[in-house]
């Protein structure tokens, strides 16, 4: 947020800054999606909704676990928030007490971290590495659990790696998870969609049932259907945690917007025929963003699994660089010579790397390419 600010404030200034730090689809939200919002107005739908989102939001949230996840949920183990950001806001303050320990893998979305803090407890991170192309390791899951450990946290594909954990991984850590009943698991499903891995998406719950009790899934429609500014996100789960949720949401923010919910509730309960398209196209930009990294001496980039990210390495460069000490130097020096804006790695708890965001359009990217190489 903090280098999006500066790099806005350059191009207000007339800088022609090229913006790769947000983590927002540049795609229209679908018209069919909107047309139901527009709906939605018209016939007066403009008031509170129920706590946990309306009857019909959450029946289409229901359906969609059923007929995509083959995940099946009850009304009440369903709450709607303002975002999927909420909903994990949500789940940590009710599951995290003082003290208490949460397990987050590296490299992570920089709020998880920041929201563990704030709810009281301490983010306990487990190091994966960029050779082994962040593969958790389920032995070293095990040494970080003890009687504290009260939540382990997986977002997959993952923000900002891309990387997505499978079926076989999963197996392996649920098998850990199993012997410690004290853990719950929060699964982040949000880039479930942008999602070119060769096998069908897959998460805690699909894999390893009997943790389906313990696991919260959390997911929303900002990202597959271009609908960031909506703000609409949900969780699945027990239906005492949930319970929870609702009674603190109740004392923040009421309810989702109630146009919104009727918007997703469209974007849910219809083929989204431009889903396909717009994920097409992040692996088309993934695809050469890719390419051209590996182009640059002292970079290496892998293929990612999904997302609209790449998360690259610049170890090397860094380590030989004579002016640039860190991933922060680094994205200073881009923002001022190259003019493109991008994220640290730092942030995400995994040093020397840097997030750039693919959710812009060809032709932009080409140019911050060619920027990025002669600038470096």
């Amino acid at each position: 947020m903090a280098l999006t600010s500066k790099a806005n404030e350059m191009r207000q200034n007339g800088e022609d800054v090229i913006v790769l730090t947000v983590g927002e689809p540049d795609f229209d939200t679908p018209q069919y999606i909107k047309d139901a919002a527009k709906i939605a107005i018209d016939q007066g739908m403009t008031k509170y909704t129920s706590v946990d989102g309306t009857v019909d939001l959450k029946q289409s949230i229901i359906n969609k676990f059923k007929q995509e996840n083959n995940l099946h949920y009850e009304m009440d183990e369903i709450i709607v928030s303002a975002g999927c950001k909420q909903s994990i806001f949500n789940l940590l303050q009710v599951l995290i007490d003082d003290g208490d320990e949460v397990i987050i893998p590296q490299p992570y979305w920089v709020s998880y971290a920041d929201m563990v803090v704030y709810s009281g407890g301490k983010p306990v991170l487990l190091e994966t590495q960029y050779d082994e192309n962040f593969e958790i390791d389920p032995d070293q899951l095990e040494k970080l659990i003890n009687d504290k450990t009260k939540l382990f946290m997986l977002n997959s594909p993952n923000n900002p790696s891309g990387k997505y954990f499978g079926s076989k991984l999963l197996g392996q850590l649920g098998k850990v998870l199993e012997k410690y009943k004290q853990v719950y698991i929060s699964s982040d499903d949000i880039y479930e969609h942008i999602h070119w891995h060769k096998e069908k998406f897959q998460n805690m719950v699909n894999v390893c049932p009997n943790l389906k009790d313990r696991t919260i899934v959390l997911n929303g429609v900002s990202k597959a259907y271009s609908m960031t500014g909506w703000r609409i996100g949900y969780a699945a789960g027990n239906r005492e945690v949930i319970k929870k949720m609702k009674t603190l949401q109740s004392q923040s923010t009421s309810c989702a917007s109630s146009i919104s919910q009727a918007a997703a509730c469209a974007a849910l309960s219809s083929e989204c025929q431009e889903l396909p398209i717009m994920t097409a196209e992040y692996k088309k930009r993934h695809d050469y963003v890719v390419s051209e990294l590996n182009k640059i001496s002292g970079v290496t980039c892998k293929e990612t699994d999904g997302t609209f990210y790449v998360f690259p390495s610049f170890i090397k460069y860094i380590e030989n660089s004579k002016t640039i000490d860190s991933d922060r130097d680094l994205a200073l020096h881009l923002l001022n010579v190259a003019k493109v804006a991008v994220v640290p790695g730092s942030a995400f708890g995994t040093d020397g790397h840097i997030r750039i965001s693919i959710a812009i359009d060809i032709n932009t990217l080409k140019e911050a390419m060619k920027r990025l190489s002669d600038a470096l």
